[in-house]
């Protein structure tokens, strides 16, 4: 059930608690805290939870709160909640208005909260610093025009830029191969017949050759580098031990008594996926190819696939893939996540109607890669009145030296302005671990990827609203607080340059 309580923290001279008086105003918790829009993040959040049954749920200020602190300083959950416990800024920022040696909330309590934010969720979060952004940028006069303005003549301007390109985030699984992957649903074939064994009363066990096979198995893996041939040949032992497995397991279901399989949901769950992997690794080892259509690479996340990317260091990832867009503010959009390769050069028509709804107008120029200037994207941007910031297909124009540079020029500063896209993504594996999502099930990986890109637009929002002080403070109390902000910014700025790190709040200002 949706909390009814305000999220903001109303702060008045002299009206302070103990617990905020002795905070030092220019922390780095306090000040992300005064630029976050707590209202419409709490609104969006708590668009997946009832109003009106079950029990009245966390206030969104600490679970959103919780949310940046986790993914922020690349924290576990359970170290996440010790981290709010023990800090008191921390605990200020998600909301307390009062020290609590109590933790706020059970750790298991992440994953819940990571099946309700849904897609839905984070596009509202976008929206809302999107829309804090251009608060901040427009000036009054031109917000006294807009609201004179129809919507729909607003919405056929075209400014500012939009940067589009896909990436791959890796899955924390182990490196999969044929032979690790048939052993381990072998593994688990076993552990289904011992309990199938036990709930049918039959005094002799089937034999399942549990030793020999992992005597074979293993028999290859400890050789530094076996062949062709040993390597095909174990794999075909193994198919034959899962093989002889399953059949067990049918036989043994069949003479149980009564309707319902006897198996409880995660053990029937992964019969199922081994089942699926033996019939793709027995269509493989039979055509001798080493591809097939969704095919698993982990068991316990069927979900993952492999995606060729013939990058220079990986020529195969795990895990999945985005198409993201980047604004000329820097806030970044993932517009598209599936864990399937596909061609993110179809994804163009649909991030540029994508950022008019978010910004209420077009862009005036596309940078994106090469992949995406086929003829039907082009075509599409023209009849928009977009530039596409790429070369032009066809012959190139006989044109003198000076157009050849001109034109040579300007296509390499277009490509210089499309690096910003690839220091997020940077940004986002080298900071913030989006190269190791340790999250089990799809929707919750999802929400993981999706909650490092709301970190670094957060880091956006502060970089552009850090001079921001108070109407509470008086002239001379808010000439302080921003003479501290700048040494403080000043500090971080040369600690960074020296150490080559970031600055206290993740990114240079």
């Amino acid at each position: 059930m949706r909390s009814r309580c305000s999220p903001n923290q109303l702060m008045f001279d002299g009206f302070e608690t103990e617990f905020e008086k002795w905070l030092e105003p220019d922390n780095r918790w306090v000040l992300l805290s005064r630029v976050i829009p707590w209202e419409e993040l709490s609104a969006a959040y708590e668009m997946s939870l009832s109003v009106h049954t079950g029990r009245p749920a966390k206030d969104g200020r600490l679970v959103i709160g919780a949310v940046i602190i986790k993914h922020k300083l690349c924290l576990s959950d359970e170290e996440t909640i010790e981290q709010i416990r023990e800090n008191p800024y921390l605990q200020y920022f998600v909301g307390f208005t009062a020290f609590h040696k109590e933790q706020a909330f059970a750790p298991s309590l992440f994953v819940e909260i990571r099946r309700r934010m849904g897609p839905e969720v984070f596009a509202r979060f976008e929206n809302s610093i999107i829309a804090r952004l251009s608060e901040h940028q427009k000036p009054e006069t031109a917000r006294d025009d807009d609201q004179t303005t129809p919507p729909d003549q607003q919405s056929t301007t075209h400014r500012g830029k939009l940067i589009v390109d896909a990436t791959v985030v890796e899955q924390a699984i182990r490196y999969p191969t044929d032979l690790s992957l048939l052993n381990e649903a072998r593994e688990i074939s076993e552990a289904i017949i011992d309990t199938l064994h036990l709930l049918s009363g039959m005094k002799k066990k089937v034999r399942t050759y549990r030793r020999k096979a992992r005597s074979d198995y293993l028999g290859l893996v400890k050789r530094r580098r076996p062949g062709t041939k040993r390597r095909r040949k174990a794999i075909g032992q193994q198919l034959r031990y899962l093989n002889r497995n399953l059949g067990h397991i049918e036989a043994m279901l069949d003479i149980l008594p009564g309707l319902k399989i006897p198996l409880s949901p995660k053990q029937l769950r992964r019969y199922w996926i081994i089942r699926h992997l033996y019939d793709q690794q027995k269509q493989m080892f039979d055509s001798r190819t080493r591809r097939c259509d969704d095919r698993i690479v982990s068991i316990h996340q069927p979900h993952v696939r492999p995606i060729v990317r013939g990058k220079q260091n990986k020529a195969v990832e795990f895990g999945a893939k985005l198409g993201v867009s980047l604004n000329g503010d820097g806030v970044a959009c993932v517009d598209h996540l599936s864990w399937d390769a596909y061609n993110e050069g179809h994804d163009l028509p649909t991030q540029v109607e994508a950022y008019r709804q978010r910004h209420g107008h077009y862009p005036e120029k596309v940078l994106a890669d090469p992949l995406y200037g086929t003829r039907a994207n082009r075509k599409f941007l023209k009849e928009k009145g977009i530039e596409f910031a790429g070369k032009p297909l066809g012959r190139p124009p006989k044109t003198t030296r000076s157009e050849q540079a001109a034109s040579k020029q300007k296509r390499q500063k277009d490509y210089r302005e499309r690096i910003p896209i690839e220091g997020k993504f940077g940004q986002g594996k080298n900071g913030y671990d989006l190269n190791y999502i340790r999250a089990r099930t799809a929707k919750t990986s999802e929400a993981w990827i999706r909650s490092i890109f709301l970190v670094m637009n957060l880091l956006v929002l502060i970089r552009f609203l850090f001079v921001w002080i108070p109407t509470h403070m008086s002239r001379r109390v808010a000439t302080d607080w921003e003479a501290k902000l700048c040494r403080l910014c000043a500090v971080a700025g040369r600690w960074a340059n020296k150490q080559k790190q970031p600055t206290l709040l993740g990114t240079p200002f």
